[in-house]
């Protein structure tokens, strides 16, 4: 993972300081990328232990269409307390847009300014058909920003959700593209807001592991997955930290060795298994909510 720890530094070395919506403020750059040959080896972190399940575990989540935490939380997964409603809701968020993006239309008839539910688009099942019979398409993208869906940002994570909206606006799949030469599928994300010690490791894993899920599914090998940042920062409570991990030498990458499920939405944990992961301990930081 040199090129996270070559991003990390540069956030160090020429972030500005900038205020944000937790308060806790942030060193930040804007604009940056990073690629990962996924033939090399899956992109995991390894200057510290990273919580494998819990990367695996949300993309389960995602893909299950799911806003409720439940299943995250029988699982041990528990990203998501800070910003979830007493019932475990978090609003119409990454599951929704993937597998029930709502659309409306305007009624035909224009001088009666209606809408109607023109239905809702599976995102991810869209992806995969076209990715396997189509795959010279230019088209291959999905997002998880839906406008009409933001949450205010004054107002707390929990109140938007009982307002209908995000309990957060989505900060990594606002466009995601994917790729096919080859014989290998490769992957282009962009993250508009980048938690450089806590989120982007297991986001970073996390579009690996959908790359490799799409491939096996498709008959593709990996190719590359490039990853873009919009405001690229490192929380002020987790300088030290970041420090810690950049006096660490990074050891060789693991292999992700992957189960073939029945279809995209049928792989379950055990399906995934990391060789060779040999990171070194974990590092805590507090969540900046």
């Amino acid at each position: 993972m040199k090129q996270y720890l070559e991003l990390l530094q540069d956030v160090l070395d020429n972030g500005v300081q900038k205020g944000d919506r937790t308060g806790v403020g942030t060193r930040s750059v804007f604009g940056r990328q990073m690629r990962f040959d996924l033939s090399e080896g899956f992109p995991l972190v390894t200057t510290k232990k990273m919580f494998w399940k819990g990367a695996v575990i949300e993309l389960l989540w995602f893909l299950r269409g799911d806003t409720n935490t439940k299943f995250l939380e029988d699982n041990g997964v528990t990203f998501w307390r800070e910003w979830q409603t007493e019932p475990g809701e978090v609003g119409p968020m990454y599951g929704k847009q993937l597998r029930d993006w709502s659309t409306w239309s305007e009624n035909t008839d224009p001088s009666s300014r209606q809408w109607w539910n023109a239905g809702e688009i599976d995102q991810i099942k869209e992806l995969w058909v076209a990715l396997r019979d189509n795959p010279d398409s230019r088209r291959h993208v999905i997002t998880t920003w839906n406008p009409a869906d933001l949450p205010w940002e004054s107002v707390a994570p929990q109140s938007n959700v009982k307002m209908g909206r995000m309990a957060l606006a989505p900060c990594h799949g606002v466009a995601t593209q994917f790729y096919v030469a080859n014989g290998k599928l490769s992957c282009f994300t962009f993250q508009r807001s980048a938690d450089m010690f806590l989120g982007l490791p297991v986001n970073i894993a996390s579009y690996a592991l959908l790359t490799h899920m799409l491939a096996q599914q498709c008959g593709y090998e990996v190719g590359e997955l490039i990853y873009a940042t919009g405001d690229t920062h490192l929380y002020s409570n987790h300088v030290v930290q970041a420090e810690l991990q950049l006096s660490r030498e990074p050891r060789p990458l693991p292999k992700l060795v992957l189960n073939k499920a029945k279809s995209i939405f049928d792989y379950k944990y055990e399906d995934f298994k990391l060789e060779g992961y040999d990171p070194y301990p974990a590092i805590k930081g507090a969540v900046a909510v």
